[in-house]
């Protein structure tokens, strides 16, 4: 199905157009609306209305095709490093049964690991260090949560996994703010112009004034907020939190973190009793609160959640339950269903019958019982089932998807199918690369390319043991491939010593780690002076540039030409002294 969009006005292919305007007329003649209120809205709003004239036609196996897309919701959840977010994720998984109990995340050697952290630099550091992938149903929605790296080395990976969402949850710790990393993920949101819904986390221990969080919310990040709910004290006085729109108080009693739900008691506001439940102060404190927010905060609009123009906000503590089913309720009522896709010339209706998805992630040794390669689709659109042919862009050929997962981190289930909005791993032998899209239906189409970005930290590596050169080559090239680190050869060298380029030294660690756990390799790095990376544009003679003597040729995984600059005088040397030389700071997968 084509979609494209002129103002305000969605246009499809012929049959399509012709039953939206059959489907206005009669919702005109039905409800006396004016047709200029009917047409009003944005592509989400014709999608809708599309899909629901399309149920309205007696299409049975259409209506139940679009009762399982209507279901999924898609989000990644972002923060700094120790804000809460994987602890946030357990007990999202807790309440849609998914797990049983929620695995701390602790530096001591005998404590629980958390379910999304599968890696094992990650259970002995207790940090995330790559994206995982979870699904759970709640309350008649199929969830999917991309559980994103906190730590700013690994960017990179979240930026590809929020390619991946509809959506994304932003955890703050509510006794430190908007801390950097914050912002840097933030700003890759806004890229997307994705919603963005805030949980202030911690509010179990101190915690700074709530208005000051907001206000720095918003000047630090430069989106509008809206109180979905207000905390009541913070720390060992919180108590619990208004709901605004319900005019309620939920009162919560701690409980142990491991617990689904915790006990909770529901007062209005005028109930004579939460006078005694709260302190005097607490009380009165509440009610300025209440009325300084009607008055003077900003109004929920469902259109700017949606636009990424404002964030609803709510407050809770991860760890002890508190506040975190309010804030899923909240935040599934406010979410969309799977949003369009572009390819850069058209739009991909989620909805539509045509099968498509892309390549966000690719993992190896994901469990050492499968010593295989899994890479990671967000289905766009139609249907998947196990089996199905689908045509490889990228590839140039027709494959069967025989052997497809769905994993909650290393554990894995086949899956027999799946529907736009869900991320299924599928067994790749090698073809798929960050990026690729497969598809069903007569057009042939790639969607936009994922960015690769400049490295910023260079080393040379080399094997210890020569006589395990292939190993060598094969975990680095495995490894690469996966992006997690990018590689670089001389021009017409070979691979015994190869250049690795981060964003972040932690990931050269996990180089490390993971080239003597998984492939028995051990290497030796030498640190490189570098410090800008350059992809040169296709098509120039790299041989008659004039350069500065310390700049270095190189070239990538996929025999693109590159310069390797030891500061940014060079990259101007570059640029004035060879005419019609483009410089690229990131290529597209």
């Amino acid at each position: 199905m084509l979609l494209f969009k002129v103002d305000k006005l969605v246009i499809c292919s012929y049959d399509v157009m012709i039953r939206f305007i059959i489907f206005v007329i009669i919702a005109f003649i039905i409800t006396k609306t004016p047709i200029s209120v009917i047409t009003k809205g944005n592509l989400i709003d014709k999608l809708i209305i599309n899909r629901y004239y399309l149920s309205l036609q007696g299409d049975i196996k259409m209506s139940e095709f679009i009762k399982e897309v209507e279901k999924r919701r898609t989000f990644a959840i972002i923060s700094h490093p120790d804000a809460g977010k994987t602890t946030l994720t357990e007990k999202f998984l807790l309440y849609g049964g998914a797990i049983q109990q929620a695995g701390t995340v602790k530096g001591k050697k005998n404590s629980k690991h958390a379910t999304s952290d599968w890696m094992e630099i990650e259970k002995q550091r207790g940090i995330s260090v790559t994206s995982s992938v979870l699904q759970f149903n709640y309350n008649g929605f199929c969830i999917n949560i991309l559980d994103t790296p906190g730590h700013q080395d690994f960017s990179e990976d979240t930026y590809r996994t929020l390619m991946a969402a509809d959506c994304a949850v932003m955890v703050i710790d509510a006794s430190k703010g908007v801390e950097e990393q914050t912002r840097k993920l933030f700003k890759v949101c806004t890229m997307r112009n994705i919603p963005i819904f805030t949980f202030i986390n911690k509010m179990d221990r101190e915690a700074r004034d709530p208005y000051q969080l907001m206000e720095e919310i918003e000047q630090e990040l430069g989106i509008d907020t809206c109180a979905v709910n207000w905390p009541i004290g913070s720390g060992k006085e919180f108590k619990g939190v208004y709901e605004r729109n319900d005019k309620e108080i939920i009162r919560f009693i701690p409980v142990d973190g491991g617990r689904k739900e915790v006990d909770t008691k529901i007062m209005k506001f005028d109930d004579p009793e939460l006078v005694n439940e709260l302190d005097d102060e607490l009380y009165n404190k509440l009610q300025d609160d209440i009325e300084l927010l009607d008055i003077a905060g900003n109004n929920f609009d469902l259109e700017k959640v949606r636009e990424g123009k404002l964030s609803p906000v709510c407050f809770g503590s991860a760890l002890t339950n508190f506040g975190i089913e309010p804030f899923l309720k909240h935040f599934l009522t406010m979410t969309t269903t799977p949003l369009p896709r572009s390819t850069g010339e058209k739009i991909i209706d989620p909805f539509s019958e045509d099968f498509s998805a892309f390549v966000f992630k690719i993992q190896a040794n994901m469990n050492k019982a499968h010593r295989d390669r899994m890479a990671f689709f967000r289905i766009c659109s139609g249907k998947f089932t196990k089996g199905m042919e689908v045509y490889h862009y990228q590839g140039g050929r027709k494959i069967k998807l025989n052997q497809s997962k769905q994993l909650m981190a290393d554990e894995r289930q086949e899956v027999d199918e799946a529907y736009a909005g869900d991320i299924i791993g599928i067994f790749d032998p090698g073809i798929f690369s960050i990026g690729d899209t497969i598809t069903t239906g007569k057009t042939k189409f790639a969607f936009e390319g994922i960015p690769t970005f400049a490295p910023e930290h260079f080393s040379l590596i080399r094997n210890k043991d020569t006589m395990k050169r292939k190993q060598f080559v094969k975990g680095v090239e495995q490894i690469a491939k996966e992006g997690a680190i990018q590689i670089f050869t001389e021009l017409g060298g070979g691979m015994e010593e190869i250049i690795v380029g981060v964003v972040g030294v932690l990931q050269f660690e996990v180089l490390e780690h993971r080239l003597k756990n998984e492939y028995n390799v051990e290497i030796i790095k030498q640190p490189l002076p570098y410090q800008y990376i350059r992809w040169v544009k296709e098509g120039c003679d790299l041989s008659s540039l004039n350069l500065s003597s310390d700049t270095k040729k190189v070239q990538d995984l996929k025999g693109q030409h590159l310069l390797l600059f030891t500061n940014e005088w060079g990259v101007r040397w570059a640029s004035e002294k060879n005419s019609g030389l483009e410089l690229l700071e990131f290529s597209k997968n």
